[in-house]
């Protein structure tokens, strides 16, 4: 047993101790062996919980919600950084995302079958699997200092990914609300309700900062605080209206991309703060992984990795030579779309607070997949952009 006052020590010091130990072993790996420095984050998070540190827990209050945030600022960073003008000038790229989530989400739900599940979890992993984690893709491309026609390309599709994912888990929730209660005006509340008013309030907003900002002339440093506490305003506002931060703060960044405000590189990822939240939220999601889970699902989640990663591969090396790039560029785009953890989970999160009682169990089985996800995917995206000759490293 520890003595009460240890413990209580342990509790207060626990988050600011893994914050820092993660930090610490990320930049010595990555300057050493070069390992993308999510993976180190994701490890101590995972260690973390595995040792269970008095303190490091999903139960204290308020750090759902940070993670929220955390997660919010990249994808109204990932969505600033789309081109809706590229879709109209080659719609092959916006038929591709839409076509290889489909896919996957095909593949998955086929695969699980395999395995003893209920059919309300089985669409449910099929619609998160869909999704490329724009936080992994997102902060390897920044560590590699990354950019060309895959990275641009990974960074649409992964866009189009998560929005295919939520949209998709929406309808999923819906189905269930209908066969569990028979009412077809809740289901549809919960669904297309709860999407529909997601990109209302992000598309609102992105239109009325840029509008502000033009009616007081800021330095660079204040645009960016603007930007984050519309992003903070948005994530509060979606979780008392029980809305989709994730979805409302993409499109928030999509409109205040189109409005022309101008985001130099050093604010795109929100400086010192967006870096220390990156820390919090991979160590964060990390911790959320259940250790007594992994063994029964390692299987399963070792044959949802591979078709999941199958389907986004051939998908994307089918569509190549249309969408304009080449079968090998279109191979490493496949395989740089790997990660899914954070978005995936943080989303599954979401919908079981807001009710869907499948989300809980969905966790637990995909606790596998997970795991592997969390610890190789960001390896093979750094792999796969460096494979692209699109970094820092490769061009020197």
């Amino acid at each position: 047993m520890i003595p009460t006052d240890i413990a209580f020590l342990l509790q207060a010091i626990a988050w600011p101790l893994v914050l820092l130990l993660a930090w610490f072993l990320a930049e010595g790996l990555h300057e050493r062996w070069h390992l993308p420095r999510v993976t180190s984050y994701v490890a101590v998070g995972l260690l973390a919980s595995l040792i269970n540190l008095p303190g490091l827990t999903p139960d204290i209050a308020g750090l759902p919600f940070l993670a929220n945030v955390a997660l919010a600022l990249v994808l109204f960073e990932l969505g600033y950084r789309i081109n809706l003008r590229w879709f109209r000038h080659n719609y092959w790229v916006l038929l591709l995302g839409v076509i290889e989530s489909l896919v996957t989400f095909g593949v998955v739900y086929w695969a699980t079958g395999w395995f003893t599940l209920p059919t309300d979890q089985r669409l449910m992993i099929a619609a998160v699997s869909m999704a490329a984690s724009p936080a992994g893709v997102l902060r390897v491309a920044h560590e590699l200092r990354s950019s060309g026609q895959a990275t641009e390309r990974v960074l649409h599709l992964s866009a189009i990914n998560c929005f295919m994912a939520v949209l998709t888990l929406k309808l999923v929730v819906g189905y269930w609300t209908l066969s569990t209660s028979g009412d077809f005006a809740l289901a549809a509340f919960g669904s297309i309700h709860v999407v529909g008013t997601s990109i209302a309030v992000g598309a609102i907003l992105g239109v009325a900062v840029p509008w502000l900002l033009r009616l007081r002339v800021s330095h660079e440093d204040g645009v960016t605080v603007v930007f984050a506490l519309a992003v903070i305003l948005l994530t509060t506002a979606a979780y008392g209206l029980k809305l989709s931060p994730l979805l409302a703060a993409l499109t928030f960044g999509i409109v205040a991309r189109e409005r022309r405000v101008h985001l130099t590189s050093a604010q795109r990822d929100f400086g010192t703060a967006g870096d220390l939240l990156s820390v919090f939220l991979f160590v964060y999601i990390a911790s959320l992984l259940t250790w007594t889970d992994v063994p029964t699902t390692f299987l399963m989640g070792i044959v949802l990795i591979l078709i999941r990663t199958a389907s986004k591969v051939v998908c994307n090396v089918a569509a190549a030579r249309l969408s304009g790039i080449s079968e090998r560029k279109g191979l490493l785009t496949g395989l740089a779309l790997t990660p899914m953890s954070a978005f995936a989970i943080l989303l599954i999160e979401e919908t079981r607070l807001y009710g869907f009682e499948p989300a809980v169990q969905v966790l637990a089985a995909m606790a596998g997949m997970m795991l592997l996800q969390e610890l190789l995917g960001p390896v093979v995206t750094q792999r796969a952009l460096m494979a692209a000759h699109e970094t820092h490293v490769t061009k020197e």
